[in-house]
């Protein structure tokens, strides 16, 4: 019997080793990198993260080919171990890292996504069961899903770092995910966190992933401060929320993209200056942006993740500049990227990554979006359907997305 998921299957923990299960392989935590084990094979099913399947069944999109549509199939319904809850889904964001999942992106980084496999990681809903021990949330609460789901137990998670526990669970990748009609979530008093009256379902799927990552690269990663110049390099999801973030925190922003369309929205969202990147270098680019700020950004966020848009921030920055890469890489980079070194030092340029949001940190964010301070659903484009999930995959891939689609109807 596994101490960790309550698996008979599972052989009980070794001496010194205490196994943690992502995504239904027993992985040792030496083996853990701070989100994905090195070189393991992850999948998609309950991998014990859940409890005994129910007779309820629930609609869920399911990927059994990369690149390939996916289709809705019925599966059963987990019921939550007992410290666990059954999330009703109401809204699930169409996500690029769920883009990144489907185009068997990250194998770099040890995530080799096994088929089938149920992705989906943005959701607002509602608590419809809870395990016996669960005490700080209750049937009936909103509430919205980190997609670092954390176990609460590692040094990182007692620091206050959720967002890069040892022991993540990603939904879509180490349980069912949220293009579904049900989840079933772990450690629901921790991952489970109450939407404050105003803030919908729809914001709540809105701020899920890439409005709460952009949330973190802005005001903590990127520590910005009012009357500073802001570089958003990519006005997809994470771009255009950085850029309605950053606005909103008096700062002044400069958009950069490819599409006309794009650029469009992120003045809509605030941006003081835009600059369309098309057949321009990296340098190009870097020196538009510095006659459009006098000089420089003070900080510039990566919200792409390829090699052209990291040059492109670096060149848009002034001295003591900082770069924040939030984007993650595709198939042409795979996590390689090369460095200007020099640029680097004789500027005293920074470098930071950033990943999420911690748990702790979601009380000021959503206290914004109750206040209208903030407002993620503004970048809600277009709601689909649970069956139409391909359709938004396929124009990802040719970047013909503005702003957020997010599926609403699951029946």
């Amino acid at each position: 019997m596994c101490a960790q998921c309550d698996d008979p299957n599972h052989g009980p923990v070794e001496p010194g080793r205490r196994k943690v299960l992502l995504a239904g392989a027993a992985l040792t935590a030496a083996q853990l990198a701070p989100s994905f084990a090195r070189g393991q094979q992850v999948t998609s099913g309950d991998g014990g993260q859940q409890g005994a399947a129910t007779s309820r069944t629930m609609r869920v999109a399911q990927m059994t080919a990369f690149r390939q549509p996916f289709q809705v199939v019925e599966r059963p319904v987990a019921a939550p171990r007992p410290d666990g809850a059954v999330v009703r889904v109401e809204a699930s964001g169409i996500c690029r890292s769920d883009w990144h999942f489907w185009n068997h992106d990250l194998t770099w980084v040890g995530l080799n996504l096994a088929l089938p496999a149920n992705t989906g990681h943005e959701v607002g809903g509602v608590i419809e069961e809870v395990g016996r021990d669960v005490h700080a949330v209750k049937v009936g609460d909103r509430v919205t899903i980190p997609f670092h789901e954390s176990d609460g137990t590692c040094p990182y998670c007692r620091a206050g770092f959720q967002n890069l526990c040892d022991h993540v669970i990603t939904p879509g990748v180490g349980r069912i995910g949220g293009w579904a009609q049900y989840v079933t979530v772990t450690a629901a008093d921790l991952n489970c966190i109450k939407l404050p009256e105003g803030v919908t379902s729809l914001s709540a799927a809105a701020l899920g992933c890439r409005y709460m990552t952009a949330y973190r690269a802005v005001m903590d990663q990127g520590r910005v401060r009012a009357g500073e110049w802001v570089a958003v390099q990519g006005c997809g999801g994470v771009g255009l929320s950085a850029v309605q973030i950053a606005s909103a925190a008096d700062a002044l922003v400069a958009a950069v993209d490819i599409d006309d369309r794009k650029l469009a929205k992120a003045r809509e969202e605030g941006a003081a200056a835009t600059v369309n990147a098309r057949d321009l270098s990296p340098e190009q680019v870097g020196q538009a942006v510095k006659d459009a700020t006098g000089g420089g950004a003070n900080l510039s966020i990566d919200a792409l993740g390829r090699g052209f848009t990291f040059h492109q921030s670096f060149h848009s920055l002034r001295k003591q500049g900082r770069h924040v890469q939030v984007g993650i890489t595709s198939q042409e980079e795979q996590g390689q990227v090369t460095l200007p070194l020099d640029l680097l030092t004789v500027m005293e340029l920074q470098v930071v990554g950033s990943l999420g949001n911690p748990h702790p940190k979601y009380a000021d964010l959503l206290a914004l979006v109750a206040r209208e301070k903030l407002r993620p659903a503004r970048l809600v484009t277009r709601e689909v359907s649970l069956d139409n999930v391909t359709d938004t995959l396929q124009r990802m891939t040719r970047f013909d997305t503005v702003g957020f689609e997010v599926i609403t109807q699951f029946g």
